[in-house]
């Protein structure tokens, strides 16, 4: 089964990633059973969420579904096995830890034990979970990856970047070299980040690569629930991001409500079309917030109101216009490859290649990198 247009993604609920208030287990697992009542049929999750956890969690609360029934894709990439968690950066990559001539096993093992704690023998789609440097250009790795796929793991294979945006460049490079083994790729989309993915959604497109959009939500803003001045919990994921961001983003999205209200939309809804009126972009996973303010609404609110998406799309002029309201070129440093790097510091930054640059000639990028 290849994924829906609607996705639901275990780091919601606050469990694994925090957002909002942390729902206990039992409101987790009946999360992901209202998602399936409201018609959701694919299911995204990560081995390195608790350790884990999420996916036994996913994998209990789906043991009674027909398997042929939903579309289920995972995440391999974060060494947790023999991995020492790193701070705010988590677990290294299994690329820092072993030789090539052991990512093939670590691929395996790791995706073995995933579709174990999930209750089943295949990965509808398998995604390398934000890869390092090692991990967009290895063949080692790829090989790993092929080798899934043939065995029967997976049924697809694809990419996951992350865990900030950027990458643009090492996606394209990524996809020029290995196109016609990605089936899929995850990009942070939303009508209030169409930058940095606004440039390798044509390389998509033109090489058949399909994409599921995280973060369509935009930190929350598109639930609804967040008014001017909101004051996070301490310890909230999303206090990393600029100050004002909550404010200025209402204002935006001021300016496209009409736009999403002529289509009957509501803001989740609309954020969700906009990202699927994009070229290549099939499938959306936005991250569901119980939010601590009075007067939140609950997630199964949330979700609700995601699954009822409608079968519409903005025209080409609807969806320029939303992109120029919400445009944010620049607003942040991309990771990846990038001049201000002279050796590899960091597992998301690392120096810039003089193909990289030849890259971003050809697709008219620039050379400020």
């Amino acid at each position: 089964m290849d994924l829906t247009p609607t996705a639901y993604g275990t780091w919601s609920a606050g469990r694994f990633m925090h957002f909002g208030e942390t729902l206990p287990e039992e409101r987790f697992l009946s999360c992901i059973q209202t998602a399936w009542d409201d018609g959701i049929r694919t299911f995204v999750t990560a081995d390195v969420y608790g350790n884990g956890k999420a996916d036994e969690l996913l994998g209990q609360a789906l043991a009674d579904k027909p398997r042929e029934e939903y579309c289920l894709v995972g995440m391999v990439g974060h060494d947790f096995y023999e991995g020492q968690r790193q701070g705010a950066r988590g677990y290294p990559r299994f690329t820092e830890l072993h030789a090539p001539g052991k990512f093939r096993d670590y691929l395996r093992q790791s995706c073995e034990k995933s579709l174990e704690r999930c209750r089943t023998d295949r990965f509808d789609l398998l995604m390398l979970h934000n890869p390092d440097e090692t991990g967009y250009t290895s063949d080692a790795v790829w090989d790993g990856l092929r080798a899934l796929k043939s065995e029967g793991l997976a049924e697809r294979i694809g990419l996951a970047p992350g865990p900030a945006n950027g990458f643009t460049l090492d996606l394209i490079d990524c996809i020029e070299r290995r196109g016609a083994d990605i089936d899929w790729m995850m990009l942070i989309l939303n009508p209030l980040e169409p930058w940095p993915s606004c440039h390798v959604l044509p390389v998509c497109e033109k090489n058949g690569i399909k994409v599921l959009t995280r973060v369509a939500d935009y930190g929350g803003l598109f639930h609804g629930d967040m008014k001017q001045g909101h004051v996070f919990k301490p310890g909230d994921h999303r206090s990393y991001r600029a100050e004002g961001w909550v404010d200025h983003g209402l204002a935006k999205i001021e300016k496209m409500r009409p736009i999403a209200e002529k289509h009957g939309l509501s803001l989740i809804q609309f954020a969700s079309i906009w990202n699927l009126s994009q070229p290549a972009v099939e499938s959306v996973v936005p991250t569901f917030i119980q939010e601590a303010s009075e007067g939140a609404r609950s997630i199964e609110e949330q979700i609700h109101d995601f699954a009822a998406l409608p079968d519409v799309r903005l025209t080409a002029e609807e969806s320029e216009k939303v992109r120029q309201i919400g445009d944010n070129t620049g607003c942040m440093t991309l990771k990846g490859a990038s001049k201000r790097h002279q050796v590899s510091e960091r597992p998301d930054e690392w120096p810039m290649r003089e193909d990289l640059l030849e890259l971003a000639g050809r697709h008219g990028l620039g050379t400020e990198w």
